[in-house]
């Protein structure tokens, strides 16, 4: 393999997967027209197209899109083999990438990580908020924060919160003019608010369990965010049933702020996990993050 084609693959990935010129030369810090220029050169000595380009849109071809799946992971693996061998020292060092939802990150991975970083001044952590079922491996995250039931097969799964409860909840004024409904298919008579999630670009349904049986329930209403704490605010604010983790609204719930509805149909579960693959390589700093996060009861 000619050595240019090494770096010329790697700028095509970062087009492709930018699915732009534009951003891609922001992210790797050329111009864009020498970005175009290298994956045109790569194009000519393959002799095909690997990205379809129009005013609007750039994608892989079929082409491109065997680069992504059967090369793209090589340089993965030898990106991960290089860190490790600049991690293996005394002292934990390096890049350590972690993807989680926003309150996995707020109730979970800062609270435990705050009092530990600083012992390792060379430790850099990188944690994205995010709710996608993140592909961790191919957007070369080190490890991905998720609750229990969200790890895939082939993952390893250290625990790092406790058990985790998801509650129904409303302003008391919401229910003076809107009865609590005893069973959740009676939520379609209520306005809910609701959690869009952008891996399927699909709202949220609801799950609830009681007596060994399990209710998913999608329901309706004026409000949809793609975040928890605006549910918590809209739901004070009395527009509202909203379904949140039971830790935001404790306080609420004390004070009589929210009241809890269909708690008897909300039991607790196993809460967040840290995952990550089978074949990563541990590294002193990856350690150190992983013990710092264990769940000990």
């Amino acid at each position: 393999m000619l050595r240019e084609n090494v770096v010329d693959l790697l700028a095509f990935i970062a087009v492709a997967r930018a699915g732009s010129f534009t951003r891609a030369a922001a992210q790797i810090g050329v111009s864009q027209s020498a970005l175009s220029h290298t994956v045109r050169g790569l194009e000519e000595r393959l002799g095909m197209r690997l990205l379809s380009r129009t005013t609007r849109k750039v994608a892989p071809t079929s082409a491109g899109e065997r680069v992504l799946e059967r090369i793209e992971p090589h340089f993965a693996e030898i990106d991960v083999e290089l860190r490790a061998l600049v991690e293996m020292r005394d002292r934990p060092a390096g890049l350590i990438r972690l993807t989680a939802t926003d309150h996995a990150a707020d109730t979970v991975i800062w609270p435990k990580l705050k009092d530990v970083i600083s012992d390792y001044p060379e430790l850099k952590v990188e944690v994205n908020s995010d709710y996608r079922l993140t592909d961790i491996v191919s957007e070369r995250y080190d490890a991905g924060v998720r609750l229990g039931e969200q790890v895939s097969e082939g993952m390893i799964g250290v625990r790092i919160g406790p058990d985790f409860r998801m509650l129904a909840v409303a302003s008391p004024d919401y229910l003076a003019s809107h009865p609590a409904p005893e069973t959740p298919s009676e939520l379609g008579e209520h306005s809910c608010i609701n959690l869009r999630l952008p891996t399927h670009d699909g709202l949220y349904a609801w799950e609830f369990e009681k007596d060994d049986r399990e209710i998913r329930v999608h329901v309706d209403g004026q409000l949809t965010f793609n975040t928890i704490n605006p549910i918590v605010d809209a739901a004070l604010a009395g527009y509202g049933i909203g379904y949140v983790p039971e830790d935001l609204v404790n306080d609420h719930i004390a004070a009589g702020r929210l009241q809890v509805v269909l708690g008897d149909w909300c039991p607790p579960f196993p809460g967040y996990y840290l995952y990550y693959p089978h074949r990563r390589q541990s590294s002193p700093a990856f350690g150190v993050i992983v013990d710092a996060l264990r769940h000990r009861d």
